[in-house]
């Protein structure tokens, strides 16, 4: 009999991590405040972006009758997220390459489904403010493409010398951008792997590896963490090799190449480079 126990503890774990981190700022003087609204705002927001992005994977596998797991949770009390994502585990082979490209590409699709909504609604309750009455240690982020253009959309465009203080709400859209984005890497066997190898099969191995390429790079010009990512995904093997699904030779029909293709304008519009731009100048000034 399955237990569903461990999936169950970490959910509440995540839970209660997404609550305490969702909740804390810093008000003008610096000092750490705590707000049970924001705590609650963001923790509903970011678990629900989790949750729909693996269950996109979870419906997917059951379409396609490969055995899976429930989503795990991964609980993280500690900024600045409060969570390090959540997954699901494959039990069973990939019967053909359209099983693997909708297995890959629901869970960001259904992801971002949440996530573009959170970022609309967190804007329209987010505070714009003058930049001198921003605290002293807050934490600036890094945009994307897609989220500038919602901010513009949303809040038009901001006064000289003005920013925005974002609302949980809003901050879990960001997240969820952020999270999209890193799934969507082409790269073995993330989300954008299994995408890449439905469409090219055994040729996906050099994108593969000019993805690591890239990824070293922005490590190693703006952003330390990318090239942590790098490396992990290269020592863990993930990062350049995939299983074939049962059938490889089944070509796809046009209509998943062409989502396959909107996949990665997602991509591109959601990725950000410098997630934290002060974080990113702090780590080139220690080292």
């Amino acid at each position: 009999m399955r237990s569903f126990w461990p999936n169950v503890v970490l959910f509440l774990m995540t839970v209660g991590s997404t609550l305490f981190i969702g909740g804390l700022g810093l008000s003008t003087s610096g000092t750490l405040s705590y707000s049970i609204t924001g705590g609650i705002c963001y923790s509903i927001a970011i678990l629900s972006i989790l949750g729909a992005h693996e269950t996109g994977h979870y419906l997917a596998s059951r379409k396609y009758g490969v055995p899976c797991s429930l989503p795990y949770f991964i609980p993280l009390p500690l900024p600045p997220f409060g969570t390090l994502g959540a997954f699901i585990r494959m039990k069973g082979p990939i019967p053909q390459r359209k099983a693997l490209f909708d297995i890959g590409s629901w869970g960001p699709l259904f992801g971002l489904a949440l996530a573009i909504p959170a970022v609309i609604v967190g804007f329209l309750l987010s505070e714009v403010t003058d930049v001198s009455q921003l605290a002293a240690r807050s934490i600036s982020l890094g945009n994307s493409p897609l989220f500038s253009l919602l901010q513009r959309i949303v809040l038009g465009n901001l006064p000289p010398g003005t920013d925005v203080i974002l609302h949980p709400i809003a901050y879990a859209g960001w997240l969820g951008f952020f999270i999209t984005a890193l799934n969507l890497l082409p790269a073995g066997q993330l989300d954008g792997g299994h995408i890449i190898y439905a469409l090219f099969g055994r040729h996906s191995k050099i994108i593969f590896r000019l993805t690591l390429v890239g990824i070293t790079l922005l490590g190693l010009i703006y952003n330390l963490g990318w090239l942590v990512l790098a490396i992990l995904l290269h020592f863990s093997r993930i990062g350049y090799q995939h299983p074939p699904p049962l059938d490889d030779r089944t070509p796809l029909g046009w209509r998943r190449k062409v989502l396959g293709g909107l996949t990665f304008v997602i991509f591109f519009t959601a990725f950000i480079p410098i997630p934290f731009p002060t974080l990113a100048v702090g780590l080139r000034e220690v080292f």
